[in-house]
């Protein structure tokens, strides 16, 4: 079987090195906007994706509803409560930090594209796939900063509700409003330039991770972390999604769905937006030192969720019975 790494795990790749060479462009003394850049790039981001909405496939797809249950059950329940898990055997400050840089991800909402692409190369239910991505995203805008306003306090960050609700407002849900005011309109248009605006919300996601990282490179936060550090990384964000990839296909065994629900159920359940991830975190965290350890498991997940949900759909798209 041929592996393939997506070219936008690559550029993410580029971007973090980039950060590590040349991090004076993205801290707080550098002359380039990208603070000012990024939040009018995440309110368009999200006036796309409100355009992008269709009401009448959402209301469609209510019908649906154990599915629906069990997958955001696994989006905002299981994720978290299976990184919880581990918060008692935190010993020291940095361990609190790489915890809650699991717990973030954990907290986050699924993705929108590449669950459905993914739930349509397997031959899943796309309509259900659809609802529950869009859905996600729209919950995890109340879900994950209450998740995560849990613990961040912990964490000696400066973490005010008001604030961060008022900038979810004004920089998230009146996008999405407005977009889906218009939907009628400028639908059409959103969905014939699709690609284009694909790249437009890579590039913001690019440009958050390279300022994030940048900060974190700029303040030493990475000096204490080895290799052996970062593969254990990867393994906790390795288990993690296989954890949770099995459980999620048992309790839809044991709900008797059919393939394309149970199909739908684990790939969409199983993902985690790293659109949200980047927005959220320059929202929650503000300009702590330590966001880039904060995003690493997410890029990490990124990485890893595409290349074995890409490689299970194949599998499955060839299963008996399925042209």
């Amino acid at each position: 079987m041929k592996v393939t790494i997506d070219k936008f795990v690559l550029s993410i790749i580029c971007v973090i090195i980039i950060a590590y060479f040349f991090p004076e462009w993205g801290i707080a003394s550098s002359k380039i906007p990208i603070d000012t850049i990024s939040a009018i790039g995440i309110s368009l981001i999200f006036f796309f994706y409100g355009l992008k909405l269709n009401p009448t496939q959402l209301k469609a797809g209510l019908k649906n509803w154990k599915l629906h249950l069990l997958v955001q059950a696994s989006t905002f329940l299981m994720f978290p409560l299976l990184v919880l898990l581990l918060r008692p055997f935190i010993q020291n400050e940095a361990q609190e930090t790489i915890w809650l840089a699991f717990f973030f991800l954990a907290a986050l909402p699924s993705t929108v594209s590449s669950s459905v692409v993914m739930v349509s190369i397997a031959k899943g239910n796309i309509p259900a796939a659809i609802f529950n991505a869009s859905i996600s995203g729209i919950i995890g805008i109340a879900i994950t900063p209450l998740w995560m306003g849990l613990f961040v306090n912990d964490a000696q960050t400066d973490f005010d509700f008001t604030a961060i609700y008022l900038k979810l407002i004004v920089q998230i849900i009146l996008p999405v409003i407005l977009g889906l005011l218009l939907q009628r309109f400028l639908g059409a248009f959103v969905h014939k330039h699709s690609s284009k605006l694909t790249l437009f919300d890579k590039s913001i996601i690019l440009l958050i991770i390279y300022k994030s990282f940048s900060e974190s490179f700029d303040s030493g936060m990475f000096s204490s972390v080895s290799f052996l550090d970062l593969l254990l990384l990867f393994a906790g964000v390795f288990v993690l999604f296989v954890v949770t990839f099995l459980l999620t296909g048992f309790i839809g065994e044991k709900m008797k769905f059919n393939k394309e629900d149970q199909i739908t159920a684990q790939f969409c359940g199983t993902k985690k937006s790293l659109v949200h991830g980047t927005v959220f975190s320059k929202i929650l965290f503000g300009n702590m030192t330590s966001i880039g350890i904060i995003l690493l498991p997410l890029v990490l997940f990124h990485a890893l969720q595409l290349l074995i949900i890409s490689s299970v759909a194949s599998k499955w798209a060839k299963r008996d019975g399925i042209n």
